[in-house]
């Protein structure tokens, strides 16, 4: 089969499986990403990855929000090959290493727990950046930016265990800069009933943006909430903007001990949220 027929068929699968219209100038790919990363590099770009699922009221809120704004649109189409997938699609994906798999075997395989999350890959196959979770637009423009920049950037990978003394609780860690308005957003919807009931299981503590402790864990913005179990070890950590739903179901998935027996936190979430349904509740994921 001829890469032009195969062609017309992901697209057509891609309608499919898409909850939202993406713009016109996201590429069409055949998910062979050695060969788009490559391209790519020829036109001085970098691939950017763009994961998403039906129902997000996130991915929503990023196509009718930042990928209308003229400015992040212009940036992404001169910097950048925009290439979509959904986290619990089928299509065959090659990846950078040239191993081959599923769509959501891919995205388990790149730990997304969130959606949207973006990755960004350098010109040789290796993460260059990552956003994990919706940014708004001034957020999002300035990472694009940082993710543009050349020279591959180091992925963050989660500290094995933080140095502590082993406690009851699992431990919260808030790190916040001075004058940023995004935290105090955060901790007003740590005040949010279900919020607060969540982090009520947590040991938390605030951080400065600038002290010694986000550099040693990597955080590199404000907010960022780093979550550990008892031990001291990091499981989750939430750098984006998330509504309380989401804030309030990280909490519950760490100090529940539910991530150890389910690796995703979308699916965690998908089961909370239809329990609650089930019971007669309304469940509203952005408000």
């Amino acid at each position: 089969m001829s890469r032009a027929i195969l062609l017309i068929v992901f697209v057509a699968l891609a309608g499919k499986v898409f909850s939202q219209d993406l713009p016109a100038w996201f590429a069409q790919s055949l998910l062979v990403l050695p060969e788009e990363i490559a391209e790519a590099a020829k036109d001085g770009k970098r691939v950017m990855l763009y994961f998403e699922q039906d129902g997000c009221p996130y991915c929503k809120r990023m196509v009718e929000v930042n990928f209308r704004d003229a400015k992040i649109a212009a940036r992404l189409q001169e910097r950048f090959v925009p290439i979509a997938l959904n986290i619990w699609g089928d299509r065959e994906v090659t990846a950078a290493d040239g191993s081959v798999m599923s769509e959501k075997r891919f995205a388990a395989t790149m730990r997304v727990q969130f959606t949207p999350t973006m990755v960004f890959f350098d010109e040789k196959g290796g993460v260059a950046y990552r956003l994990n979770g919706y940014y708004p637009p001034d957020r999002f423009l300035a990472a694009l930016d940082a993710a543009a920049r050349p020279g591959p950037a180091a992925e963050h990978q989660p500290a094995t265990t933080l140095p502590r003394k082993a406690r009851k609780k699992p431990l919260a860690l808030l790190f916040v800069a001075e004058g940023c308005a995004a935290c105090d957003e955060l901790k007003a919807t740590f005040r949010h009933d279900r919020v607060a009931k969540q982090l009520a299981a947590f040991d938390l503590e605030q951080l400065p943006l600038a002290g010694a402790q986000a550099k040693q864990l990597g955080v590199g913005e404000a907010p960022t909430l780093v979550l550990f179990d008892p031990s001291g070890k990091e499981v989750l950590r939430l750098e984006a903007y998330f509504r309380p739903f989401h804030v309030a179901g990280s909490l519950e998935y760490v100090a529940s001990g539910a991530w150890r027996s389910e690796p995703s936190l979308q699916r965690f979430l998908q089961s909370k949220a239809d329990r609650l349904r089930s019971g007669g509740e309304t469940v509203d994921l952005w408000n």
